[in-house]
């Protein structure tokens, strides 16, 4: 006869007992790991995030008050006059469509362009395009303002000088752009694309209805970064342009700075509102920014 030991009741309620105390400790554990690294970020924010909130509280602030001892966060007397003489001293609505132009027009070619770039330098062999890749890197290494007599010269010389076309044309490719793509295409399984073209689709099939929709994460990154990027530009629109009427917003600030005097009231208005479409663009397409699954497509 065959007999099988059956549990005692205390040992099955000891085992409970110990797999009801494991959990415990382990999330005591994570939770005791998890402080210092949130009270790192807090801290990280803070020092990020209180000279914005003094920034943006200062704006409205009367100009009087800016500078008076007991230096304040909050405004005692909320105004939003420096706005309203901001918006009115300078032609913002001008500077607002000539920026929007410039970025949008930008933003578009430059994704384009290094999407194009990015998967030739990932999924085509072939020296030259190493080279070439090289020497995108290595005007990572120079200093921006190395570039800007260079880059004058040609643009006057091709008749762009004092127009928005000027400004569009050397911002077209990234180095940081072709970089990101790159990395993101050498992910992607080369069985994908040979799948592809056991199926009878040409390269270009393949770039268009493969390639580029699951890189949509990346384009939208690069988005952002660059229409951020041609929004702050300073340098390069105030060497281009001298028509009033083509200035662009950060151009349109300075002009705000007075020679001899600064009307700070009036500057940080007209920062703040230089500010609004950037957030606003972030907090739209910001969500769309996410993880491709690029293996959606290949059979285990």
């Amino acid at each position: 006869m065959t007999t099988t030991d059956m549990p005692r009741k205390a040992d099955a309620d000891s085992a409970r007992a110990v797999s009801r105390k494991r959990p415990r400790g382990t999330v005591g554990g994570g939770l005791r790991r998890a402080v210092p690294a949130t009270t790192l970020l807090w801290v990280l924010a803070a020092l990020y995030g209180l000279p914005v909130l003094w920034f943006v509280l200062s704006s409205f602030k009367p100009a009087g008050d800016l500078f008076s001892l007991p230096l304040t966060l909050f405004p005692e007397d909320p105004t939003v006059s420096g706005y309203k003489a901001a918006w009115d001293s300078a032609n913002f609505s001008q500077y607002f469509i000539n920026t929007t132009i410039v970025c949008v027009i930008a933003t578009i070619l430059t994704v384009g362009v290094s999407c194009c770039t990015g998967y030739a330098l990932a999924k085509y062999d072939n020296k030259w395009l190493k080279v070439f890749f090289v020497g995108i890197l290595a005007t990572t290494m120079l200093p921006s303002e190395v570039m800007l007599a260079p880059q004058f010269l040609v643009v006057r010389d091709l008749g762009l000088y004092n127009s928005l076309a000027g400004i569009i044309l050397p911002a077209v490719l990234t180095a940081t752009g072709c970089f990101m793509f790159r990395q993101f295409f050498l992910t992607v399984p080369d069985e994908l694309i040979e799948a592809a073209r056991i199926d009878g689709a040409r390269e270009l099939s393949i770039f268009l209805r493969i390639m580029v929709p699951i890189s949509r994460p990346i384009m939208l990154t690069l988005a952002i970064l660059s229409f951020q990027w041609r929004w702050n530009d300073y340098i390069w629109p105030l060497l281009m342009l001298n028509d009033p009427e083509k200035f662009t917003v950060q151009i349109g600030i300075q002009s705000l700075v007075g020679a001899q005097n600064i009307n700070w009231s009036l500057v940080l208005g007209g920062s703040v509102i230089s500010m609004i479409p950037l957030i606003v663009v972030f907090l739209v397409f910001q969500r769309y920014v996410m993880n491709a699954d690029i293996n959606a497509g290949l059979k285990d």
